[in-house]
């Protein structure tokens, strides 16, 4: 494999390259990433953000003082601040413009699998409740909640299939594979996120949040009612517009300009339909790296809430498990700072037969705690559906 930089080969056959356990997979509109090996691996001490970019940067200064010709940072940052991040510099990487993707789904025998959904239905009903509580006693303006999914399937599950599938399901997307320490072994990260967190290629910044959800249907007219009432509510709206908010201030310490749109456009997904905002600027500094600024908006209100301690509070509160990486972030940043990292969502852990599927839902005032469980398992279906299954979720 090349390690020379810049774009190598073509985005389906990096993709066709992935294999589990050895590689790193990334694609997004702009650019597509396979990474293969370990040349070193960037201490795995508590995310830290202050001081994360600055490990990372000594980790690829090392690498190319040992004779590493075109050292990169991969891999994936957590949702707590004091849980590990995993992040190394690969041994090889070749890169490709663009994605889209344009191959059917892989067929293959449907797994039969067991599921079990953590906290069970009514529970998270109950802890939506608690959470809107929350919303009127406290400074709290909004929360995400999340449940999963575990499934155990008849037999092993194949993460390159199932990755294959991803991308042929969100060709322009942001489709993604990460090996994460695991007990007894690792795991496989993988998932489409519809949501770039940041991207830096030169002076050129950009970041998409997502707030306001909303189910699609096979109905076409159904399917753009729904549509349009997403684009008209006022609950949807207020929660996006928290989420622009924290983007844009989170940005501007690092931009000369900085460009936010006064409004939402509707984002489409296989399954859902999202409120999105693409926010762009150019940095004032050359030397700020696509991870300097991850770090920085992570985690947005999308995946967290605001303010961001009191909803990491209630969140550690109300949620009956560890997120892990699950509303963390994805991506790459290059020796020359340009990268792009997207928000762990759509996702599951892969580990032998087990999978951990994760999805959550913005609580904030007027929310209904059986919509907010409507549409988490709404957002199930992204994995569901590149597995084979079409069932209804718990």
């Amino acid at each position: 494999m090349s390690t020379a930089p810049g774009v190598t080969a073509d985005a389906a056959g990096l993709l066709a390259d992935y294999r589990p356990g050895s590689s790193f997979f990334f694609s997004s509109p702009e650019r597509t990433v396979l990474a293969q090996g370990t040349w070193a691996d960037v201490p795995p001490a508590p995310y830290a953000p202050r001081t994360l970019p600055g490990r990372a940067a000594a980790a690829m200064d090392a690498a190319a003082g040992s004779g590493h010709d075109d050292p990169m940072i991969a891999g994936a940052l957590p949702f707590r601040p004091d849980a590990p991040a995993r992040l190394f510099v690969p041994a090889a990487a070749q890169r490709a413009e663009g994605a889209g993707f344009a191959h059917e789904r892989v067929s293959g025998p449907v797994p039969s699998v067991a599921v079990r959904p953590v906290p069970p239905p009514e529970e998270y009903e109950r802890a939506v409740e608690k959470a809107l509580a929350r919303l009127a006693e406290t400074d709290l303006d909004k929360v995400v909640l999340a449940r999963a999914l575990h499934l155990t399937a008849n037999g092993r599950v194949d993460a390159a299939r199932l990755l294959r599938n991803l991308a042929a399901g969100d060709p322009h997307g942001h489709v993604y594979a990460v090996t994460v320490p695991g007990h007894p072994c690792c795991r496989t990260l993988l998932g489409a996120s519809p949501e770039l967190l940041v991207s830096r290629y030169g002076r050129d910044v950009a970041s998409h949040p997502l707030a306001g959800s909303a189910a699609r249907s096979l109905d076409p007219v159904e399917d753009e009612l729904r549509a349009e009432a997403l684009l008209e509510s006022a609950k949807d709206l207020h929660e996006h517009a928290f989420v622009v908010e924290a983007v844009a201030e989170g940005l501007r310490p690092y931009c000369a300009t900085l460009d936010v749109p006064d409004g939402p456009e509707l984002v489409r997904t296989a399954t859902m339909w999202h409120l999105g905002t693409r926010v762009t600027g150019r940095l004032a500094d050359p030397d700020v790296t696509a991870l300097d600024l991850a770090a920085a908006l992570h985690p947005t209100p999308a995946v967290c809430g605001t303010p961001t301690g009191t909803a990491r509070d209630v969140i550690a509160e109300l949620e009956p498990f560890d997120r892990g990486f699950y509303g963390g972030a994805v991506g790459w940043c290059d020796a020359s700072g340009d990268g792009e990292w997207a928000v762990t969502i759509r996702c599951a852990e892969v580990q032998g037969h087990a999978l951990r599927l994760f999805a959550g839902a913005g609580i904030v005032p007027g929310s209904v705690p059986a919509a907010e469980l409507a549409e988490t398992s709404a957002k199930f279906r992204t994995l569901l559906r590149a597995m084979g299954l079409e069932t209804e979720t718990p």
